[in-house]
């Protein structure tokens, strides 16, 4: 089951968390988050994910900053979102997907217990210039069902744009070579 807009807005302080909340932003069945002005590009034009991959940060200025296609841009949320018992979904509006701006590449999904700043995976089909605080994609919330354990991991409680740390899983020997 996925919440109603009235329902997420009953659990502002409760089960769900979104600062700052602004009720226009408030939908239907979702609540649409805004891009912060910062994105992050890295440096190398082959990434490896056995290590950390250098990046830059950029700022993004009010006049807009114009994205180049075939290539990987993480953003990040103006808004900190948490919850401690809805498991959070996260996918681009419709209005920025008709402009050829995919908002994550593959990874909308959350855990119970997230917190945090979603950090997005943008990527664009053609040249389109963004700016910085539009809302850009939107939060709905999922019931979950049974026994479930709240998220703790790599992410959890970040201020900033994310980087993949997919390398401290192959630090960590979790990779599994069976």
């Amino acid at each position: 089951m996925i919440l109603s807009g009235k329902q997420i807005q009953s659990q502002l302080g409760k089960d769900i968390v979104i600062q700052p909340y602004l009720p226009q932003l408030l939908n239907p069945n979702s609540y649409n988050l805004r891009l912060h002005n910062e994105l992050m590009i890295y440096q190398n034009e082959t990434l490896d994910m056995r290590k950390e991959n250098p990046h830059r940060v950029v700022q993004i200025p009010d006049d807009g900053l114009l994205l180049d296609p075939n290539r990987l841009y993480l953003g990040r949320t103006l808004e900190y979102t948490k919850t401690t018992s809805f498991v959070p979904m996260l996918e681009g509006r419709s209005s920025v997907a008709r402009l050829g701006i995919f908002i994550h590449v593959s990874a909308g999904f959350g855990d119970v217990g997230f917190a945090g700043h979603w950090t997005l995976e943008i990527f664009c089909v053609h040249p389109v210039w963004i700016y910085p605080f539009v809302a850009i994609c939107q939060i709905f919330y999922h019931t979950i069902e049974g026994e479930w354990t709240p998220y703790h991991s790599k992410y959890q409680n970040n201020t900033g744009i994310q980087a993949s740390r997919l390398h401290q899983e192959f630090s960590d020997s979790q990779i599994d070579r069976a």
